[in-house]
């Protein structure tokens, strides 16, 4: 169905880059998708799959006390930051952030009552496997919302993050566009997500195209 390159982790030497990024959009993205998900939370225990540098599972602690989150991520170098993050912001005792692959995920059935993830869906190799994965750590009558691609770039003001990169984070980008590994995001359309939902156990969805970001909150019935 997708013929290009997939590559299911932020490569470590565009990761300091891909962190400037994101750290633009805490305000205006990831404030507004954290207070979003505060107002329809299941329960308390969440999994943040793809957290990156951490920057959704902050925004979310600071508006409720008694939850706890783990992030997960392929990426060393994000999770380092994104546990400096939660320690400067004084919520580490809540926020737990560690390596885990989100096709085989690293805990028991119904651990959760929320999984959440922002701008990955695009880039699975196997996206069937992981919502499948989802719908497994979900405990019943969990939900999981899946916002791709996550609105960030959007949210950028380009020029200034491109202002703020060293010549080293500027190679590398040069050097993966040249090469084709950075390429603009493709998003999936609602049929092709309906396709994908319909081949795991989830059979209560609503799927929601808005300014190039398809939204999907699934329930584990």
């Amino acid at each position: 169905m997708r013929q290009w390159i997939k590559i299911e982790r932020i490569p470590g030497v565009l990761a300091t880059a891909y962190e400037k990024g994101t750290r633009m959009a805490i305000d205006s993205y990831y404030s507004h998708v954290a207070d979003e998900i505060v107002a329809h939370l299941p329960g308390d225990r969440i999994l943040d799959i793809g957290t990156g540098p951490g920057y959704l599972p902050i925004e979310i602690a600071k508006k409720s006390a008694t939850i706890h989150i783990i992030g997960i991520d392929l990426s060393r170098k994000l999770l380092s930051v994104a546990r400096s993050n939660a320690d400067k912001a004084g919520l580490s005792d809540r926020l737990t952030f560690q390596l885990g692959d989100a096709g085989r995920i690293d805990f028991e059935d119904a651990s959760f009552d929320m999984v959440i993830s922002t701008g990955m869906l695009h880039a699975l190799k196997d996206p069937v496997r992981v919502i499948q994965e989802i719908y497994r750590v979900l405990k019943t009558g969990g939900q999981a919302w899946i916002f791709d691609p996550a609105r960030v770039s959007g949210m950028v003001d380009r020029n200034k993050w491109k202002a703020s990169l060293n010549l080293r984070e500027r190679f590398f980008l040069k050097l993966f566009q040249l090469f084709g590994l950075h390429k603009p995001i493709k998003t999936y359309s609602r049929e092709e997500a309906t396709a994908l939902i319909e081949q795991t156990d989830f059979k209560d969805y609503r799927i929601d195209a808005r300014d190039n970001e398809i939204r999907i909150k699934l329930r584990k019935a």
